[in-house]
């Protein structure tokens, strides 16, 4: 895994996405606004404790740890030429990010996104089978042949800090932690 310094530590906001429902993709919308402690307004994966259905349903007073998905545009592209055309919010992300290296920042790092709304990561997001349902193949082309780095280029799981706006076009700025390098776990 890399050390934290030749990470990118700046990057942008392409696109927003939020939706009430609990379908796989969400939908762009022109903003969203980030509430501290909670997740995205009006996103249905919002809310201080587990959202995420299979955990919700067997173990309902668990932290949210998942309030917000971020996910690199940098991914599209790979995507394509594999034969699979996805773009913002398509894999279920409120935040489809330029520039960044998101899947090998270290447990802890905040991501400032645009005036005032900061993220605190909680770990990678784990593809599950719902990436097959969306698109036959594509769970396959998420997961990491790599030796090192992420095992899943599938995003990341964050924590809201700072609440506020965030939209398309907006700065995206990364804090690492101060304590020593620790990788995302898959969530």
């Amino acid at each position: 895994m890399s050390e934290g310094h030749d990470l990118a530590l700046e990057g942008r906001v392409v696109a927003v996405a939020a939706d009430r429902g609990h379908h796989f993709s969400k939908l762009t919308q022109e903003r969203i606004i980030l509430v501290q402690g909670h997740g995205v307004e009006g996103d249905a994966h919002a809310g201080p404790f587990v959202r995420h259905r299979y955990l919700a349903r067997r173990r309902p007073r668990l932290p949210n740890l998942r309030q917000v998905h971020l996910i690199p545009s940098e991914l599209f592209p790979s995507l394509l030429e594999a034969g699979f055309d996805v773009g913002a919010g398509d894999l279920g992300e409120n935040v489809t990010t330029a520039g960044l290296d998101l899947e090998r920042m270290p447990l802890g790092t905040l991501i400032e996104l645009g005036p005032s709304a900061v993220v605190e990561l909680t770990g990678l997001r784990t593809p599950c089978v719902l990436i097959d349902r969306f698109r036959a193949g594509l769970k396959r082309q998420v997961l990491s042949s790599a030796e090192t780095g992420p095992a899943f280029k599938s995003g990341v799981l964050g924590v809201v800090r700072a609440g506020g706006p965030v939209v398309a076009g907006d700065s995206a700025r990364v804090r690492l932690p101060s304590s020593s390098f620790r990788p995302l776990p898959a969530l």
